[in-house]
């Protein structure tokens, strides 16, 4: 598509409704602006065009909004489309997309559409890089060896290197012809000025244009087998139908989604694998790459601006054709998506709580079904949420019951820390030690799991009981040793740790409290001395390369023990990992979380499934002062089924989720009174019907957050219930002030 293609002669008519178009723009905005179209321009809906906001020049998307009366009185004072950009225009299903999710979410209309809009830089055309070619005559000498010859008799040996690079006719840059021929750029533009190679223009190439469905496979068991023909078929089908993909870890479940996969792309069309956090994507990529002969494209928040323009120009054209990415993936312009796979569906870090707050896996069902195909859950401890759409059928299930290639999955074991107590300011439990010393001698991997970055998670004085707390918010400061910073974990504010207290003024009085994984990593290096330990923890392994060195270090087994948070939980392989010792396995469950119980649940087996996944036995040590806990008694006797049948029991008796509706209202504000007396009036005007209860306000947990002070109240509604038109109507009774905000969580996860 070119820019020519949008000028057109001036229509013969010029009514209101033809010069008048709707742009929305990626502000807070709940509709579209009306602009006049100039005489000379053709502008369709879905189109990206350039328009005047005030005193700025903002990009946006010609909407399909109606076109209203006032639109049609006060077209005098419009101003005009400044101009179209050349890019594929956004399908009308997923602007009725982002409509349905601002709708559901109850999301300003524009903010919802700037998460498509993620990447403005790529709605202008790609900047040309100056590349080289071998010109036409020397190709045509190279065809026989006379003329090759003759054409090389008077060049330098450089020269000589640089056409045998070059004679496969391919362009490149400078750089690369350099180093391929051993030479200096000045050589390469040399053989310019006398004819022998040609510049011309090279654009960056989008990513995952061509992956090979039939290029390879690996041999699946008959489950495996009986499973992927089913998922092939639904693609075939070309129909919506939601299925969760149910199986132990280790089970395989990748290599069967990558049938779905291989049967969507030998239909051309594209495919979204959503990930939960990208640090998984390491683990992938190598295996994707065998399987279909390329990368997938990749999206998330650690991509440079060029890799962000590049893919999100590739997704609009049609061009890329599978993205793995985080939950933001979600909203990329695809221009014939076929397929959205959600990878562990059940993990908390789908849940967006800032800026739009979305549930990705809950929008992807709701994105395949706009589009008519299907989709596919994936998780060995999948939500209630989605466990309760099987058993009502509205969701097909298909399970893999059996770890790959004959592995058995690990032994369990409770360490009871009421009895078997570790040494004073020590964590890790005598039986533990042993089995990591058995396991050393072995020669086989260690993991220490505990989700709790840095040293310790309280500094507080001996002599006064002071605790080192963030000044913005509800929080404690957490030691991290290496850096010798007191850091909030919320906010990011840091600080030194004071040489003497602030309260009493007592020097040397700071003690840590608590583990986390820098003090786990001390108290190994003390039991331990020879072993090679390494901690695994987003803040020791923030930066992409790093992490996936880490992970491949671990997987050549040039470390003994791994001390990791939540970030190596799932997704990874480790052949020679076969214990994994669980630091705190009550962390989860402190706090009254109504999905305390079934989030300990998940993390805790995603986690023992690291343990023993080839044909070495693996064992669990979970330690807790809980051991008759549920939670502990379904993990230490592999019941998940009856573990989720007790969990529905007791969520239905209590009429939550997901046998009924939850709704946050956070009102938050840097004024304190404010932000009380306006949640009170909220919750005076509280609604009351049938079917309907409102809690609050109230503190929320985390009263102070980032500077900013909160107050929730909590409805519930029967499923029956349209709970965002009742929202709706219940803060229209109430005055919000411009100081506060008034956030909606609709289906909230967390609490706090």
């Amino acid at each position: 598509m070119t820019q020519d293609s949008f000028l057109q002669p001036p229509a013969k008519e010029d009514t209101t409704a033809q010069r008048t178009r709707h742009v929305l723009v990626p502000l807070p905005v709940d509709k579209a602006y009306s602009y006049l179209v100039p005489d000379n321009m053709h502008l369709s809906a879905g189109m990206y065009v350039s328009v005047p906001l005030g005193s700025r020049e903002l990009p946006g998307i010609v909407w399909d909004a109606p076109l209203e009366e006032s639109d049609k009185i006060n077209t005098a004072r419009m101003k005009e489309i400044l101009a179209p950009y050349d890019i594929t225009p956004l399908p009308k299903v997923h602007r009725d997309f982002i409509t349905k999710v601002a709708q559901y979410n109850m999301a300003p209309l524009g903010f919802v559409m700037k998460m498509t809009m993620s990447a403005p830089a790529a709605l202008k055309p790609p900047k040309p890089v100056t590349a080289y070619k071998i010109s036409e005559n020397v190709r045509e000498a190279f065809q026989t060896n006379e003329d090759k010859a003759k054409l090389l008799r008077n060049l330098s040996p450089q020269r000589q290197n640089i056409l045998d690079v070059m004679k496969d006719g391919f362009s490149r840059r400078a750089a690369e012809i350099s180093e391929l021929a051993g030479c200096t750029s000045s050589v390469v533009k040399g053989l310019v000025k006398i004819g022998l190679l040609e510049t011309v223009s090279l654009y960056s190439a989008a990513p995952c244009r061509n992956p090979d469905p039939k290029r390879s496979s690996v041999t699946l068991s008959e489950a495996q087998r009986g499973v992927a023909d089913k998922l092939r078929a639904d693609v075939e089908a070309k129909a919506f139908k939601t299925t969760l993909l149910d199986g132990v870890t280790g089970a395989g479940k990748t290599e069967v989604y990558f049938e779905a996969i291989a049967a969507a792309l030998e239909q051309d069309k594209q495919i979204l694998l959503l990930l939960p956090e990208i640090a998984l994507s390491n683990a992938f990529l190598d295996r994707f790459r065998q399987r279909f002969g390329c990368a997938p494209a990749l999206w998330h928040s650690q991509l440079s601006p060029g890799q962000r323009k590049t893919t999100w120009r590739g997704v609009a054209d049609g061009q890329t054709k599978v993205v793995v990415g985080a939950r933001s993936a979600l909203f990329l312009p695809y221009r014939d998506l076929g397929l959205i796979i959600v990878d562990e569906e059940h993990d908390p870090a789908y849940k967006q709580e800032d800026g739009v707050i979305y549930h990705a896996r809950d929008m992807a069902v709701l994105r395949a079904h706009m589009g008519g195909f299907p989709l596919v859950l994936v998780s060995a401890t999948p939500s209630l949420e989605t466990m309760a759409n099987c058993w009502q059928e509205k969701y097909d299930h298909v399970h893999l019951p059996d770890r790959h290639a004959g592995a058995r999955m690990p032994d369990m074991h409770i360490i009871d820390m009421r009895v078997d107590k570790p040494e004073r300011q020590h964590f890790i439990s005598p039986s533990l030690v042993t089995a990591l010393e058995e396991n050393l001698e072995k020669n086989e991997q260690s993991l220490l799991f505990l989700n709790r970055r840095g040293y310790a998670p309280l500094t507080i004085c001996r002599t006064c009981g002071h605790r080192m707390a963030c000044p913005r918010c509800t929080a404690w400061l957490v030691e991290h040793k290496k850096s010798e910073r007191l850091l909030c974990h919320h906010c990011g504010y840091f600080c030194r740790t004071p040489k003497k207290c602030i309260a009493c003024e007592d020097e040397d009085s700071f003690a840590a409290c608590g583990p986390g994984v820098e003090r786990i990593y001390e108290e190994v290096n003390a039991l331990f001395p020879d072993a090679r330990t390494v901690i695994l923890a987003s803040d020791t392994n923030d930066a992409p390369q790093m992490l996936k060195e880490t992970l491949r270090d671990i997987r050549d087994h040039k470390y003994d023990i791994i001390i990791g948070t939540q970030i190596i939980a799932k997704g990874h392989h480790f052949p020679k990992l076969t214990l994994v010792g669980v630091v705190d396995a009550d962390i989860g469950m402190r706090g009254g979380d109504l999905r305390a119980a079934e989030r300990t649940y998940q993390l805790l087996h995603q986690v023992a499934g690291r343990a023993g996944r080839e044909d070495l036995q693996g064992h669990v040590y979970l330690q807790t002062f809980f051991p008759d806990h549920k939670v502990m008694q379904a993990l230490a006797n592999h019941e998940r089924d009856e573990f989720l049948d007790i969990e529905a029991d007791e969520r239905e008796e209590t009429d939550m989720p997901p046998f009924s509706r939850l709704a946050g209202i956070i009102v938050a504000g840097k004024d304190e009174a404010m932000v009380i007396e306006t949640s009170k009036q909220l919750g005076r005007a509280a609604p009351m019907a049938e079917g309907v209860m409102a809690l609050g306000p109230a503190d929320a947990p985390f009263y102070r957050l980032r500077g900013n002070y909160r107050r929730r109240l909590l409805l519930k509604a029967d499923k029956k219930v349209n709970i965002q038109k009742l929202i709706e109507n219940w803060l229209a009774q109430v005055k919000i002030p411009s100081a506060i905000r008034v956030y909606i969580d609709i289906d909230p996860q967390n609490f706090f």
